[in-house]
C-alpha cells in the first residue's frame, strides 16, 4: 500500500510538497495505470474526504474496478502522484468475495487475527450483528446464501477497523431484498465515521447512498461532484449522456 506521495516518474518522494491535508483521504493528480500496453486510467486527478460514501459509477471498462484496486493499494500507478493519508487502515470487498472453508464467524475471526487484532467472542458477534448475521455465525460460510456471504465479506473487512472501505459493486447480483439490506449497512458503516468508497452500476443505489459521485469514462473523470448535484444538474455532458443510457465506451 501507498502511504506517502511518490511521483512514480521519478521515484522521488512528493510528499513535502503535495501531502494532502487531514480533510482528505485519497489524492491522485494525473494519475495514469496501463496494463499489458492497456490504459486503464488516464490523467485521472481528484481527491476523496470523509463523510458520505463516494459512489464511482461509469460504462463497463471505464476503470471503476480499476481506480477503487489502485486506492487500497492493490495496484501500483504508471505514473502521477497517489496519495493515502499515512497510517490509515483500508479494507476492500470484491464484487465476488471467496469464503473461507470455515463458519460465518470463524471467518472473522481470521479477518480479526490477520490485522493483528483480538479476534475475542464479543468482537466477533458484535460484527455479525452489524451485518445481521449474528444467528448465522456457526453456518459454515459457503453454505450461506449469496447475500448472506456478501454481508459477511463486509463483516470480515470491517473486522481490520478500517478507516476506509472499497467496495466493487457489491450488489450486482443481489436481488431487490438483498440490495436493501446491503445499502442498509454500506449507511450505517458511513455513520460509524468509516469512509466508503463503492463502484456500482445501479444509479438508483447511487441517488440513495452518495454523497459524492465520480464519472469515470474511457479511464478519465468526466465528472465528480456532489451526489444530489450530480443527478440534479450535471454539469458535463458526459455525465447528462451517461444519465440517458447513452454513453458508452
Amino acid at each position: 500500500m501507498l502511504d506517502r506521495a511518490r511521483d512514480v516518474r521519478t521515484g522521488d518522494s512528493a510528499a513535502g510538497a503535495a501531502a494532502p491535508g487531514a480533510e482528505r483521504l485519497l489524492w491522485l493528480r494525473d494519475v495514469r495505470v496501463e496494463r499489458g500496453g492497456t490504459r486503464l486510467l488516464d490523467g485521472v486527478s481528484l481527491e476523496i474526504g470523509p463523510g458520505r460514501p463516494t459512489v464511482v459509477v461509469g460504462p463497463n471498462g471505464a476503470g471503476k474496478t480499476t481506480l477503487l484496486k489502485l486506492g487500497m493499494g492493490l495496484l501500483q500507478p504508471s505514473a502521477g502522484q497517489f496519495v493515502r493519508t499515512p497510517g490509515m487502515r483500508a479494507s476492500y470487498v470484491f464484487q465476488k468475495p471467496v469464503m473461507l472453508r470455515r463458519s460465518a464467524a470463524a471467518n472473522v475471526a481470521f479477518a480479526r487475527n490477520a490485522a493483528g487484532l483480538g479476534a475475542g467472542p464479543d468482537a466477533i458477534e458484535r460484527l455479525l450483528a452489524l451485518v445481521g448475521l449474528a444467528h448465522l455465525g456457526a453456518r459454515p460460510a459457503r453454505r450461506l446464501s449469496g447475500g448472506e456471504q456478501q454481508r459477511l465479506a463486509i463483516a470480515r473487512a470491517l473486522a481490520r477497523e478500517p478507516a476506509l472501505l472499497f467496495l466493487d459493486e457489491p450488489t450486482a447480483s443481489l436481488d431487490p431484498a438483498a440490495t436493501k439490506m446491503i445499502e442498509d449497512i454500506v449507511a450505517s458503516i458511513a455513520l460509524r465515521g468509516v469512509k466508503v468508497v463503492m463502484a456500482t452500476h445501479d444509479l438508483g443505489q447511487a441517488r440513495r447512498l452518495a454523497g459524492d459521485v465520480i464519472l469515470l469514462a474511457g479511464g478519465r473523470v468526466a465528472e465528480h461532484a456532489g451526489g444530489e448535484s450530480f443527478f440534479a444538474a450535471p454539469a458535463s455532458e458526459a455525465a447528462r449522456a451517461f444519465l440517458r443510457g447513452d454513453l458508452v465506451l
